[in-house]
């Protein structure tokens, strides 16, 4: 997305270099990188891009993430109520970007059942025991089917989802799937599932909502910071029951569905990638070339 106006140069950890601005992805793992152009370049502009991991863990309690927001010019969160979390005295740094995706064609789905699908790793950010125990108390329903994608990043919950598909047949752990068959699948779904405990601001929400696929979202600063303090969609975290009973609305009530999806489209102008890409020009121009009035 700077490509067109700057030279760009990725890395995994900055060893040096003559360039004339950093942005870094994460404050505590890139806490070496942020340090060290700091040394290197202390008048020289720094984003710090903060993650759900950050925002909601890390920064409590990890010096050197709370050391990378001192050093930072400008602090990067991924959507509107990730500022929340910062203390008065940094917020004048935030700038909200929130991340896009190429819209997709919204497919026609069937009616002979519901289908949801949620897409993450099993770990415990992620929150897969809620879809676990909602799978469980829906086991009677045979016309919602539950569709699970994501690499066991812990083993326990890898086990935990194949006992889950040997008691309830509506559910389905599919592993880790390539990122189009994964983008495909969200688009064949009726709605996507979000149960995660922390995030920045996941963009599988975004891919689902450019997709024309609503969401059913735990309801935490990161996942309404992009759908909305108002969003219908959404269940206290780590309430199965409440995801459950959110299930059968789609599939018992239709207006229930369309609302979601009306919500959700409302949404979809957030995530266009020349939005995203004018955010970040204007705020590495603003760094590189402040004018008198640009707070410091």
């Amino acid at each position: 997305m700077l490509r067109a106006d700057y030279r760009v140069r990725l890395t995994n950890a900055w060893k040096g270099g003559d360039e004339a601005l950093m942005i870094a992805l994460h404050a505590r793992r890139s806490a070496d990188a942020v340090a060290a152009w700091r040394a290197a370049h202390p008048q020289r502009p720094l984003v710090v891009v903060l993650t759900g991991t950050d925002l909601y863990r890390d920064i409590a309690v990890d010096d050197r993430a709370r050391q990378s927001l001192q050093w930072a010019d400008r602090l990067v969160v991924l959507q509107a109520l990730g500022g929340n979390m910062l203390p008065p005295e940094l917020k004048h740094k935030v700038v909200v970007c929130v991340q896009s995706s190429p819209p997709r064609q919204t497919l026609a789905k069937t009616g002979r059942h519901l289908r949801a699908l949620m897409v993450g790793h099993l770990r415990h950010e992620k929150s897969p025991e809620t879809l676990f125990a909602a799978a469980r108390a829906l086991r009677q329903r045979p016309d919602i089917l539950l569709d699970h994608i994501g690499a066991p990043l812990d083993a326990a919950l890898g086990r935990a989802a194949q006992a889950c598909m040997a008691e309830c047949p509506q559910y389905r752990w599919l592993g880790a799937l390539p990122h189009a068959q994964t983008r495909r699948r969200i688009q064949q779904a009726h709605v996507l599932v979000h149960a995660s405990r922390l995030e920045g601001g996941a963009h599988v929400v975004i891919e689902a909502v450019t997709s024309g696929t609503p969401v059913l979202a735990s309801r935490i600063d990161g996942n309404l910071g992009l759908l909305g303090s108002d969003y219908e969609g959404v269940f206290d975290c780590g309430d199965a029951a409440g995801l459950a009973t959110l299930l059968q609305r789609c599939r018992d009530e239709p207006a229930m569905l369309a609302r979601l999806l009306s919500q959700c489209e409302r949404r979809r102008p957030l995530f266009a990638p020349e939005r995203e890409r004018a955010t970040l020009q204007h705020l590495v121009a603003e760094l590189l070339h402040p004018s008198p009035e640009t707070p410091s």
